[in-house]
């Protein structure tokens, strides 16, 4: 019979070797992105937006006061193509992440629900034997416990999902 810790160890293991998994199902590609996406998420790249910005107008500003012709004079069309640029692919750089880690939360709460319902059916088990021990022994006194008995009947993995998708549907109408 195995130790709490062996189990625990294993758990751990299993977490782990999943995330090693998804690491390594990133594309080089991706990888690109992520660390476009970590740069952009900083509060250090909001100071050099700014910087590059007030840089640009204050050179053309002051290219403008000494006669000279500023390469991108107000209202600065130029500047408004890189900033737009730049916002979309930000936005874009963002997304592809986000889609991504989309999927791994989606990935782990089927297995959230998958262990809830391993756990769900073992209580139930569990129920079902206590109640099948308590009625054998003789120095229990029998007891009718209708709670007991509805426990001890695992659900069905299907009807809950159903009842679920009916709760969640938009047409029917809500009974809270």
């Amino acid at each position: 019979m195995e130790s709490e810790s062996d189990q625990i160890g294993q758990n751990i293991e299993a977490v782990r070797g999943f995330y090693v998994r998804e690491e390594q199902k990133i594309s080089p590609s991706q990888r690109l992105l992520e660390r476009i996406s970590g740069f952009t998420g900083r509060p250090g790249f909001l100071g050099f937006i700014l910087i590059f910005v007030a840089l640009w107008i204050l050179t053309n500003v002051v290219l403008h006061q000494f006669g000279i012709a500023g390469f991108d004079p107000a209202p600065f069309f130029w500047l408004q193509g890189i900033v737009g640029l730049g916002a979309l692919l930000t936005a874009t750089v963002v997304l592809t992440k986000q889609n991504r880690l989309a999927k791994l939360a989606e990935q782990r709460a089927h297995l959230d629900l998958k262990v809830t319902l391993l756990t769900e059916q073992k209580t139930a088990k569990l129920i079902d034997l206590l109640e099948e021990l308590r009625r054998d022994m003789p120095s229990v006194k029998d007891r009718h416990d209708p709670e007991a008995i509805a426990l001890q009947k695992a659900m069905s993995p299907d009807r809950v999902l159903a009842a679920l998708d009916e709760r969640n549907s938009p047409d029917v109408p809500r009974r809270d």
